[in-house]
């Protein structure tokens, strides 16, 4: 990774010693499930070249692989755990929570585990917000639900103080942090306050960013679902589009810094026509531009659909400068901006087109996981339970190279995770969609 330099040791809070109360092996084909060991590690950097020689690498460049260890650091009927899910709303956050209630439940004997309402706010005792007793039968229906059953909201991680204070009064062992960016940065400042006070808390983090943004993350969970739901978006927009005379289908999908969600929408329907993404810079005049080619489209096949991710853009419209209470850009909204520049353009040309805008965002991030989301988030869940157990703090639980494995924070948060213009990815969409390379007068 550019400019980042590669350090995955994991923190721990101390010696593991106590039997682990999970019953699994140690002996290989003997038809049980084996435990995982420190020393088990997948390499990050895969790529190499015919002429390469192998090499060898330190620890520290090295994946830790998740998963149960055989002797644990925490005594389970003294452990105090509390779970929080920050930021914006996503697919599978129930699932995740569910996940973590049942394997601390019935796999640890953990039996005080609580949830703390509305993000970082419910460890603020200004905002008198009630605690939430979380057990098997709370958590047993939830992963059919969209949403949080704890709620949740942005910001209020840099109350750092007032956050400890309250893990200390509780007497907390595990924080379980379920939320993006933003969320585990504020995760990090609250183990900085805790290793200043001497406190024995461990801190892991489930990634939840929608947008599949965080770094040395293959994958997070809810975005298998979003893509499933943003492609019947883009299913009506063509049916709209393709019945009507010159017809535009515009749908706009998440992606404040990444296109994720639109480069694999776009792959998995076959219907976009061109896809805008934050990490392409693109313009509307000239005879290289959108608005240019687009005419040129319905010239030749009467109807066009474009799919444009809400982070795209914003050089065309100055951005609006705002951020939200995670300190997230805020981007200007481009859908309108789209849809107004367009009708103008073909108004001017005097060209007849029939216009349709679809924003489906809130219903996306609404709904509950798809079925192989809700695998993941399970499989994320049980994992970040093994982890915090056995005493690793500052950590979130990842898959990279489908192996699940341990991220320090800082690793995940260093950078953000985009579309690489000249990677793989991207060179299908133009190959899905048949747009040209770059939007741009040279």
């Amino acid at each position: 990774m550019e400019n980042v330099k590669l350090d995955f040791s994991i923190d721990v809070l101390g010696r593991a010693t106590i039997r682990s109360p999970v019953p699994l092996s140690k002996q290989k084909d003997d038809y049980i499930a084996n435990y995982v060991d420190d020393e088990q590690h997948i390499i990050y950097d895969i790529e190499t070249g015919a002429d390469e020689q192998a090499g060898t690498y330190p620890e520290s460049r090295l994946l830790e692989r998740a998963g149960p260890r055989e002797k644990i650091y925490f005594d389970p009927p003294k452990v105090r755990a509390g779970l929080v899910t920050c930021g914006g709303l996503c697919p599978g956050l129930n699932d995740v929570i569910r996940a973590i209630v049942m394997c601390l439940w019935y796999r640890y004997g953990v039996r005080r585990i609580f949830g703390f309402r509305y993000g970082y706010r419910g460890l603020i005792p200004r905002f008198n917000l009630p605690l939430m007793e979380l057990t098997p039968e709370r958590v047993l229906d939830i992963h059919r639900k969209g949403g949080t059953i704890l709620g949740s909201s942005r910001g209020y991680g840099e109350g750092v103080e007032e956050i400890v204070d309250s893990l200390e009064r509780m007497n907390i062992s595990i924080l379980f942090t379920i939320g993006g960016d933003g969320t585990q940065k504020g995760a990090l400042r609250i183990s900085e306050e805790i290793k200043k006070r001497g406190l024995k808390i461990a801190m892991v983090g489930v990634p939840k960013t929608i947008d599949n943004d965080l770094s040395f993350v293959q994958k997070s969970f809810g975005f298998e679902t979003a893509v499933s739901k943003a492609v019947d978006a883009v299913a009506a927009a063509h049916v709209e589009a393709s019945n009507a005379i010159n017809g535009v289908g515009i749908v706009k999908v998440m992606g404040r810094e990444s296109g994720f969600i639109a480069a694999h929408t776009a792959l998995a329907n076959n219907d976009v026509n061109y896809v805008l993404i934050p990490e392409v810079p693109f313009e509307l005049e000239g005879e290289n531009g959108l608005l240019r080619h687009l005419q040129e489209r319905l010239k030749r096949r009467k109807h066009a659909v474009i799919l444009v991710a809400e982070g795209a853009g914003q050089h065309l419209m100055g951005g609006s400068g705002a951020v939200d209470a995670s300190g997230n850009r805020k981007p200007a909204d481009i859908g309108d901006f789209l849809r107004e520049r367009i009708a103008a353009y073909f108004k001017e040309k005097q060209i007849e087109i029939n216009l349709k805008y679809i924003d489906p965002s809130y219903i996306i991030r609404g709904a509950p996981a798809n079925s192989n989301d809700s695998i993941y988030c399970a499989r994320l869940g049980t994992n970040a339970v093994h982890a915090a157990m056995a005493g690793k703090s500052d950590l979130i639980i990842s898959l990279v190279h489908n192996y699940l494995v341990h991220v320090p924070i800082r690793m995940a948060v260093s950078r953000k995770n985009n579309v690489h213009p000249d990677g793989g990815l991207w060179r299908s969409v133009l190959e899905a969609t048949g747009q040209p390379a770059l939007l741009k007068n040279r």
